[in-house]
């Protein structure tokens, strides 16, 4: 009857617990909503979203994010293009190819990386990669979409390879057994067996480093170059929207149309984020399924 009770207690400690966090994400989402959406009171969602000019301090106020929207994209897909095949390859060299004592060395640091503040990779960026693209490349400018998707490489990397290993980790052993015993080699097993094993939790480990590429404010505030266009070519200085809103909410009068204008950024860039993360959790779990299945 007492362990029945405590049981019983530790279970509603939890829930209590659960339930604290999900009130504190409605609360924040509830003030997003709040804050952002009077703005449409008299400023049309279409040119909000489509409109390419971003001139808050004119009267009245210009508040098109079309360049913003296009910079975020654009930064998350060039640097998802350079950390995923960096990030697979490296967990699956670690998985299944390093020896133990490599891998007590490599992995380690893969796990620093990821512990790095995104303000010394920022800081990294802008005062030693910047001034390297310019000679190299003979930009006007250093901070350009090219150096914000570097560094955010740099960033996603080890949230890739970690769950990437995972996902490989978790495949059967015998499976690679079965290949091996049917005259497969260890390279055949790898490519046809062990990696389609494991391609859900693979394709989970891309959509959470694209959705921490797209949500980065530091780097892309300090690395992309702050301009509010289109961009068309890989030297372009960019603003994606993270960027915006860290630069410009301290100077927005407070519940003026450009601070409302602010927050409805954060509304696109909620909704973003919230696809990719469901995406994530949709093949996250067809992959235990398919692990439940092959069982």
């Amino acid at each position: 009857m007492l362990i029945a009770t405590k049981e019983r207690a530790f279970r509603g400690m939890l829930a209590a617990v659960a339930g604290t966090s999900l009130l504190a994400l409605a609360g924040i989402v509830l003030f997003l909503f709040m804050e952002g959406l009077p703005l449409f009171a008299h400023y049309s969602p279409a040119d909000f979203l489509f409109g390419s000019l971003w001139y808050p301090t004119e009267d009245p106020g210009l508040f098109g994010i079309l360049p913003l929207i296009a910079a975020s994209l654009a930064v998350t897909v060039l640097s998802s293009l350079l950390a995923v095949p960096l990030g697979v390859l490296t967990a699956i060299y670690l998985n299944e190819v390093a020896p133990a004592a490599v891998r007590r060395v490599i992995k380690p640091f893969v796990e620093l990386l990821a512990a790095l503040p995104s303000v010394v990779l920022g800081f990294l960026g802008m005062v030693v990669l910047a001034p390297f693209l310019q000679d190299v490349l003979g930009a006007a400018t250093g901070l350009n979409l090219l150096n914000a998707s570097l560094v955010l490489a740099v960033m996603s990397v080890p949230t890739i390879c970690s769950v990437s290993e995972d996902a490989l980790h978790a495949v059967p052993r015998t499976l690679r057994e079965a290949s091996l015993a049917l005259g497969a080699t260890r390279w055949q097993t790898i490519c046809r067996v062990t990696v389609p094993a494991a391609l859900s939790g693979i394709g989970t480990a891309v959509m959470l480093g694209m959705s921490r590429a797209i949500g980065e404010t530091m780097v892309v505030l300090m690395a992309a170059g702050g301009a509010g266009i289109v961009p068309t070519s890989l030297l372009d200085p960019v603003r994606p929207m993270p960027a915006s809103i860290a630069a410009e909410m301290a100077e927005a009068p407070f519940r003026s149309d450009h601070y409302h204008a602010l927050f409805a950024i954060g509304i696109v860039l909620f909704f973003l984020t919230l696809a990719f993360n469901l995406i994530a959790s949709r093949i996250a779990e067809k992959h235990r399924q398919a692990g439940s299945s092959s069982l």
